[in-house]
């Protein structure tokens, strides 16, 4: 099946199930930070995730710039292993690969997603679902996981903003129950909070980074190759081996739960 860049349609649907809370479970409501669960239908076999926090003193237009630039992310994100761009598709769509380093004793994740943003009045959204692209395929010692469906709604009110994370991710195997718990009730506020943190120390590090270069906000500064959507097909997880780590147990101190990574270089 070919690919489809979202348009306007996948946005207002997107924004409306962040939005809408009928049909979905709190499972965390502490510091400003909510995680719900999506009740699940017979017909959904991947779980469903959405979280919110409230960022004082953070902006709509900073949050945006961090959850873009991926040169930062390597500075606040200490579960990522790597990422990168690999091309772009449209002016506000492009295709990119991430990995993810998963609790012990787990295997880590990749996935290659094809993401497009839309900014809105003073409020935006970054979509991605997971494609398959020939000159990325499954890695040896990654287990390749699926994102159904991924993406941030960014609020504005004025110098605070409100970020609202919504996943479905297929992550191609069993997990065990300690896994799924602690996914909701630790991993994704931590994820919420260093956002957080990641985006009140943005400005400063910006200034000595590059500070002009915002290639999401200026095509032109876009350096990417252009690709077609016809060299991407749909990333179907069934297509994809399951592994079953059900029986694997918890070993101490590999969760990733330091406040931040941010190096000390300039």
């Amino acid at each position: 099946m070919p690919v489809q860049v979202p348009d306007d349609s996948d946005f207002n649907s997107f924004r409306e199930q962040c939005e809408n809370v009928d049909g979905w479970t709190v499972h965390y409501n502490k510091a400003g930070v909510t995680v719900w669960c999506r009740d699940q239908q017979q017909s959904e076999t991947v779980q469903k995730l959405k979280m919110k926090i409230v960022c004082k003193d953070v902006t709509a237009e900073t949050l945006y710039d961090v959850l873009h630039d991926t040169s930062y992310r390597k500075k606040w994100d200490s579960n990522m292993i790597d990422t990168y761009d690999i091309g772009r598709l449209t002016v506000n769509a492009d295709v990119g690969y991430y990995s993810w380093r998963c609790p012990s004793p787990l295997k880590n994740r990749d996935f290659v997603t094809l993401r497009s943003w839309l900014p809105l009045g003073g409020d935006y959204m970054i979509i991605n679902y997971s494609v398959k692209h020939p000159k990325y395929p499954q890695k040896k010692d990654y287990v390749r996981a699926v994102s159904v469906q991924t993406g941030y709604l960014i609020k504005s009110n004025g110098v605070n903003s409100t970020l609202f994370y919504m996943t479905q991710v297929d992550p191609k195997g069993s997990l065990p129950k300690w896994v799924v718990n602690k996914v909701s009730q630790f991993v994704a506020p931590k994820a919420m909070k260093k956002i957080y943190k990641a985006c009140l120390k943005y400005p400063e590090w910006k200034r000595k980074h590059n500070p002009h270069l915002k290639p999401w906000l200026y095509p032109e500064q876009n350096t990417l190759p252009s690709i077609s959507p016809a060299e991407l097909s749909l990333q179907h997880a069934d297509s994809l081996e399951n592994i079953d780590e059900s029986g694997l147990s918890e070993e101490r101190g590999h969760i990733s739960d330091e406040e931040d990574s941010y190096s000390k270089e300039s």
